[in-house]
């Protein structure tokens, strides 16, 4: 899969020029895990070593002001939570020597600036549970103020214009704030070189496949069951994608686990026990960070974390297909957009404003509905079972393709989202600025409004296609005066799997 800034679609920024890249092969894809240094500085924190961390880790840390502002808290979805973006980039350290490249199987990259990784680490409000979300560099996705582009091109997009490292932070925060809906509280960022060197002080870390390995193209070769990890096959293992099932999405999963591995070692006696390992480790980390804040405080908030107690997830996708971009074929991960929110909202819990709300009457109730389902007629026929219940309902419309069913409602409304929600089982409510009303969105998972049920106890409901006007609609005429059988619109892409795993644990194998 390419990732070169430039296949994107919509306008760009005045002074686009390509980015160079002086690497003669990419070795299939360079990737860093940026949440190891501070998993391994906050597990070290949580050792009792915060005065010593915090003399250590005051020299080499580079501030930059990626945070514009806190949101507003009727915006901020998961209260007092925390939400870390860590990104892992390519770029070679312009001081990184000849002997460091070749340690590193890479060349001099040229000033790319692309962001390989990128994870939110969602961390709950006593700093005791964490969950890994990562998001896929190929996901193609809205870029503000660039049009639609591949998510590891933001950063290199906010760059331009005199905007360097700052404007390249804030344009990708703003960008993944937009996509999943979560507010990004910190920021940090670790290059190759850095995750190397943190790797290398730390030690060989031991991972477990359930099939054997041998990959060219990231140089990685490694039988079935437990190996142990050299810095340099730690590099290749995270950054592996050829010869996955599913490519680019399992090279996610093989940064997850990774760190959680790493984590586990982070903790044994051996580390925790060891003074001098343990200096050299911080040292690692405070001179190959990027970051908005005082990573000491943002690890201390982290001391009570444990290995056992970090998730990992992939944001939800509808496959991996190729496009035409400006003449040219371009892979991409098509991502869940509209399904996503109800997603992170799965990972970090309702809002306190929900869970706390009464349930609004349905005659006080408005909604739109609308067929993100691929079924032809499927929201005009909802519609008419909410109107038989006694909703507000106004004309049906078409969404994106979803996997999810939902409620999406804006602050404010939550008394009304119940209300509906309590008639769609298994509906997913989520708050969003992306709607001004209650709005029922259906998804390919064949959740619907329940119907009402006739006299003698048997439900009665229309027929898909009754009433509709929703897009994929084929009722007209004499076609309209019976029930037509439901089908799909158009293919509909098979979404991955999104499934939370918990990689932290002893004895766990993987693909």
């Amino acid at each position: 899969m390419t990732n070169e800034p430039e296949q994107t679609t919509g306008r760009g920024r005045r002074g686009f020029t390509p980015p160079r890249h002086g690497r003669q092969k990419r070795r299939g894809g360079v990737v860093l895990p940026a949440v190891a240094g501070v998993l391994t500085m906050a597990l070290l924190l949580g050792g009792g070593y915060a005065a010593y961390a915090y003399g250590t880790l005051s020299n080499g840390i580079t501030k930059i002001d990626a945070i514009s502002g806190k949101a507003a808290t009727k915006d901020d979805v998961d209260g007092q939570a925390q939400n870390i973006l860590l990104v892992g980039d390519d770029h070679r350290p312009d001081n990184a020597t000849p002997e460091q490249l070749a340690e590193l199987g890479t060349e001099s990259d040229g000033g790319s600036k692309n962001t390989d990784t990128m994870i939110v680490l969602h961390i709950n409000e006593d700093g005791s549970q964490a969950t890994m979300i990562s998001f896929p560099r190929d996901s193609y996705v809205d870029i503000p103020g660039v049009g639609k582009g591949k998510l590891n091109s933001a950063f290199y997009f906010g760059s331009l214009n005199g905007g360097g490292d700052t404007g390249g932070a804030k344009l990708l925060i703003k960008t993944i704030q937009n996509l999943s809906g979560l507010t990004i509280d910190h920021y940090v960022r670790v290059s190759l070189l850095g995750f190397y060197q943190i790797v290398k002080e730390l030690g060989p870390v031991e991972v477990c496949l359930n099939n054997a390995v041998d990959d060219h193209w990231s140089n990685l070769k490694l039988p079935a069951g437990t190996s142990e990890l050299t810095p340099s096959q730690a590099l290749s293992f995270v950054r592996q994608r050829h010869g996955l099932p599913n490519g680019d999405l399992d090279r996610n999963v093989r940064q997850q686990y990774f760190l959680s591995q790493e984590a586990r070692k982070v903790l044994s006696a051996g580390t925790l026990l060891n003074p001098i390992k343990m200096g050299n480790i911080l040292k690692a980390v405070g001179g190959s960070i990027q970051t908005d804040t005082d990573l000491v405080n943002l690890a201390t908030q982290m001391r009570n974390l444990r290995p056992g107690n970090i998730q990992s997830a992939t944001i939800p996708t509808l496959g991996t297909p190729t496009i035409t971009v400006n003449g040219a074929p371009l892979s991409i991960v098509q991502v869940d957009e509209v399904g996503l929110p109800a997603f992170v909202q799965g990972l970090v819990g309702e809002p306190a404003e929900y869970s706390k709300a009464g349930r609004a009457q349905p005659a006080s109730t408005s909604v739109t509905v609308l067929n993100g389902s691929g079924v032809t007629g499927a929201a005009g026929a909802a519609g008419t079972v909410l109107t038989a219940r006694g909703f507000q309902v106004g004309a049906p419309g078409s969404s994106d393709l979803t996997k999810t069913t939902q409620v999406q409602y804006p602050a404010g409304m939550e008394k009304q989202a119940k209300a509906v929600a309590a008639v769609v089982p298994g509906a997913v409510a989520v708050r969003t600025n992306a709607v001004t009303g209650v709005t029922l969105v259906l998804g390919s998972d064949g959740k619907t409004v329940t119907p009402v049920a006739a006299a003698g106890g048997t439900a009665s409901s229309p027929a898909a296609g009754s009433g509709s006007s929703d897009a994929g609609s084929t009722s007209s005429g004499a076609a309209a005066s019976k029930p037509a059988a439901s089908k799909p619109a158009a293919p509909e892409p098979k979404p991955s799997s999104t499934d939370v795993k918990s990689y932290g644990k002893a004895g766990v194998c993987i693909n």
